[in-house]
């Protein structure tokens, strides 16, 4: 299975290049439970700025979007509410319980397969960080997409 993951990323040259970076590479093998923990923690900071700069660039996007809508078409422009932070800062702890997910992933595979536990933390480590920063823009995108066809179909009337 990991070879199958392998040899997909290979195929995907940037997936391939943040793997062999060195905030997800692996330049020497783990012994212990504690050294897969420290390994995933001394991460975490890295990956919750990596997240959290997506999710910076998806909201300003989706504001960019609101006001657009705002100034162009009159459209309303919805405050945050204590709902959306909320929100947001259940969607941080999740992400974060996830990732505690990845050492705890580690650590029984390590005690399967030993020889495949570096390699399973390379390879998880790295798709989890790109999916998490996908999942994180994916509200952006799709605001961008709406955005592009309200202006679309609001441009008829702009020229009037």
């Amino acid at each position: 299975m990991l070879e199958t993951i392998g040899r997909w990323m290979e195929r995907h040259p940037r997936l391939s290049r943040l793997a062999a970076s060195a905030l997800c590479r692996r330049d020497v093998p783990l012994n212990s439970a504690w050294q897969t923990i420290g390994w995933w923690e001394t991460r975490r900071i890295p990956y919750n700025l990596v997240v959290g700069s997506a999710g910076i660039f998806s909201s300003a996007v989706i504001v960019t979007i609101g006001l657009v809508g705002y100034f162009l078409f009159h459209s309303e422009f919805p405050a945050p509410t204590g709902l959306t932070i909320i929100a947001v800062i259940m969607y941080a702890l999740i992400a974060n319980l996830c990732y505690t997910g990845g050492w705890l992933a580690e650590i029984i595979v390590r005690k399967a397969w030993p020889g495949e536990a570096d390699r399973f933390a390379v390879l998880s480590f790295s798709l989890g960080l790109a999916f998490s920063v996908l999942l994180t823009l994916l509200p952006g995108f799709l605001a961008g997409v709406g955005g592009i066809f309200a202006l679309l179909a609001h441009l008829p009337h702009l020229h009037r």
